[in-house]
């Protein structure tokens, strides 16, 4: 039941839309008020519209005063969650501080450039670039002096590169790379987010065959040969059979594993069964048991001699020769190409990538830098180089320190809307955020800590005062507030209480038995077929009101030669079906006793008693229990072993129930729709099979949109009141909303509801 009232929450919220911060201000008019708080017009009216705009009956004089009395109702439970003082608790601070973090993301951003940047990813991955690189590694937060000497030296090489020398030669000799010592800095084929940006911007951007600028990332200087571009080959699933083989591995070893995949992919060619040679074959133990099935992938994801053969395949079912890879040797069967899906079905995908991939600095210098000119930011050039005079070594090795009898700690260093950020702020955050370097000059790093603060101080500032700025923001924060402290009180007042306060539910059913009555109702058997032949098999089996079930795997108990005692293991079996008959009286068990040749058919019947007489000494109901004998088997062909023979000398089960769904269930192996079969106390109108013929007791045949029905009426009852656990569901959620509607009562004595009528009708007219 609580659940189904979270969407009342929810629309609670929706009512409530966005509450006005200006609910304080006595000047403005007020709709209505509440206790001696107002609900000013403005407030309401952006509620209305935001929640009846669409309405045909909008500002109608109905329409306003029914949603003023919804949204005073509201408003009136918020008031008296505030009075009790639910929205200073830890709980509901850390909660509304986490929704208001969400909350506060899309404000933080330059949606322009976010916009662009994903357009802009799209359209890339509709090509790939095949590049080689050079790398000179640089640490992000390099001393300008370590800087610009790995800026010389990238551009010495990139002038020997455009002098002749062979590009890849320069990369093997000189890349900082690790993997340029094998790949001679070839990247091979790439596309769109799968290199940090600034590199795909340069890749993207160079002509074939043209070498870029020195490009600065994370990782360092990177010069960029752009070999070759095409046009994207999309995606590909394919399936595998691998046999591993490592590069370095012994000649034999090699040797052995070629030829192992050469005969793997013989008997592929012959027809055989893929899956079961990729379970019995397969090295790859991910995929070896699905298989050999891969995920989606496409240009870059995998090795490129893996990619070449999955792409060279064109049409599904087709297979590759074997290729090989530093993980060894591997068969590719190719189940389907795509292509790159449409922008609309990719934007999402793609802004969530975004998100997280290095072109979101973009995103971020943008935004700070519009945050600047409207938090009208101010820097003074005095302070900063007083601040910066005092780096010292000691910053280095993080155990910087400062006097905090300076004076100059009260300088302001910079002011965001005026509110001043003092020397001291700065060297405490220093003091905080100082780690140890193993480069640079301590001026350097303590320029980074003071580009740091300032940006930390901007996007705090910005957030705190997110709500001044945007009032869709300040808006839903309010929305939230308010939802979460109804949401607390509710569930105290309201749902869990009808829930838990069986007494008052009681005493509310009693006093409104007149709402929970049956109609007419036919104690009755509605069978339904498809065709007459199963339906008259049915009708056959019907009397016997005993059909087997498979739901309860039955296993056997087996017994020592000429015994008839039954073995620990044999009890605890029987222990399991001796639970399962109790739980359910519908059930009931045929006991099967069986020996073999060498044995006396009389212990057969012995062995099912003892196997009866156990069940009833754990409590099952005789009736519940029947016996049999299948007497001896023959001890010929593979059974002719010990063990074979003991498992002749054993009890086996067969269980029934009388349930008419386990009728319909064996009828149903062939065509799960075949046969249905109900049987209930129907009201007029929950069948119409029934509802079409005379409700007396007795058998009726009918036909309705092609399937033959058979109907027995057993009993017709009078109308009668219905007992609380028959509509135990439907009698809380009345009497949750008995609780509410009572409890609002109280709350409008508590806080004296007065409309404004004047303000009402201006809302009309308008």
């Amino acid at each position: 039941m609580r659940s189904n009232h979270l969407l009342v929450a929810v629309a609670a919220l929706t009512i409530a839309g966005c509450t006005a911060t200006k609910k304080n201000d006595t000047r403005e008019s007020a709709v209505a008020t509440l206790g001696t708080q107002p609900i000013s017009t403005s407030e309401f009216r952006y509620v209305y519209e935001k929640n009846n705009s669409g309405n045909e009956d909008a500002y109608t004089s109905q329409s306003i005063n029914d949603y003023l009395n919804l949204y005073t109702n509201f408003k009136l439970k918020v008031m008296e969650a505030e009075s009790r003082g639910l929205d200073t608790t830890t709980a509901f601070k850390r909660e509304l501080e986490g929704y208001k973090e969400q909350l506060a993301q899309p404000y933080l951003t330059e949606k322009s450039v976010t916009d662009q940047l994903v357009r802009e990813a799209y359209e890339r991955m509709k090509q790939e670039v095949n590049a080689s690189h050079i790398l000179i590694s640089l640490q992000p937060d390099a001393a300008p002096q370590d800087t610009l000497a790995a800026y010389n030296r990238i551009m010495e090489l990139r002038k020997r590169a455009q002098n002749g020398e062979d590009f890849g030669k320069l990369a093997k000799q000189n890349s900082q790379d690790p993997s340029a010592a094998d790949n001679s800095g070839e990247l091979g084929y790439f596309t769109a987010l799968q290199m940090v940006y600034p590199f795909e911007d340069a890749a993207y951007k160079t002509a074939a065959g043209q070498i870029s600028m020195p490009v600065r990332t994370r990782f360092g200087y990177h010069l960029l040969k752009v070999n070759d571009k095409r046009e994207a080959r999309g995606e590909a699933r394919v399936a595998h059979i691998m046999v591993r083989s490592t590069p370095g591995a012994p000649a034999a070893d090699s040797l052995a594993a070629k030829q192992r995949v050469d005969a793997i992919y013989r008997r592929v060619q012959k027809g055989e069964n893929w899956e079961k040679l990729a379970t019995e074959f397969s090295e790859d133990a991910n995929t070896a048991n699905n298989g050999g099935e891969l995920p989606w992938f496409g240009t870059g994801r995998m090795i490129p001699s893996f990619e070449e053969a999955a792409f060279g395949l064109q049409k599904p079912g087709e297979v590759a020769k074997p290729v090989y890879t530093p993980y060894g040797w591997h068969i590719v069967k190719l189940i389907e190409k795509r292509g790159l899906p449409p922008y609309e079905e990719m934007e999402q995908y793609l802004r969530n990538k975004i998100a997280k991939d290095s072109r979101s600095e973009l995103n971020k210098t943008a935004f700070q830098k519009r945050i600047k000119q409207e938090n009208s930011f101010s820097e003074s050039a005095e302070a900063k180089a007083t601040a910066m005079a005092k780096a010292t070594d000691a910053l280095l090795q993080a155990n910087w320190s400062y006097d905090q009898n300076d004076k100059t700690l009260k300088q302001t260093l910079f002011s965001i809307q005026g509110k001043a950020y003092t020397i001291g702020d700065f060297y405490a955050y220093v003091q905080e955020q100082q780690r140890p370097r193993t480069s640079g000059s301590a001026e350097h790093a303590l320029n980074l800590l003071y580009n740091s603060y300032v940006d930390k101080s901007l996007l705090e500032y910005e957030k705190a005062n997110l709500g001044n700025k945007y009032d869709d923001y300040r808006m839903l924060v309010q929305e939230y507030h308010d939802g979460i402290l109804l949401f607390q009180l509710m569930d105290e007042k309201v749902w869990s209480k009808a829930v838990e306060d069986s007494v008052g539910l009681l005493s509310y059913f009693n006093q409104n038995r007149d709402k929970y009555k049956w109609g007419e109702r036919a104690d009755a058997i509605v069978i339904s077929a498809a065709n007459k032949d199963l339906l008259q098999q049915v009708q056959q089996q019907m009397d016997k009101r005993r059909y087997p079930v498979s739901f309860a795997k039955l296993t056997d108990v087996l017994f020592e030669q000429n015994k008839a005692v039954l073995s620990a293991e044999g009890k605890a079996k029987l222990d399991e079906l001796a639970q399962l008959l109790q739980t359910n009286e519908e059930l009931t068990l045929d006991v099967n006793g069986h020996t073999d040749a060498r044995e006396a058919a009389s212990l057969a019947e012995a062995r099912a008693k003892a196997a009866v007489a156990y069940l009833q000494q754990q409590g099952v109901a005789a009736a519940q229990v029947s016996t049999s004998v299948l007497g001896t088997r023959k001890q010929a062909g593979p059974d002719n072993t010990e063990t074979g023979r003991r498992r002749n000398r054993r009890v086996s089960f067969t269980l029934y129930t009388s349930e008419l769904g386990a009728l319909a269930d064996n009828m149903n192996k062939s065509n799960p729709l075949g046969v249905q079969i109900t049987e209930k106390k129907f009201q007029r109108g929950d069948n119409k099979a029934l509802d079409a013929v005379n409700w007396k007791p007795g058998t009726y045949t009918a036909q309705q949109n092609g399937r033959e029905y058979l109907i027995i009426i057993k009993d017709v009852l009078e109308p009668g009141y219905k007992e609380l656990d028959e509509v135990r569901g439907l009698a809380i959620s009345d009497y949750q909303n008995y609780l509410e509607e009572q409890w609002v009562k109280e709350l409008r004595q508590k806080y004296p509801v007065t409309i404004k009528q004047e303000e009402v009708s201006k809302l009309v007219r308008q």
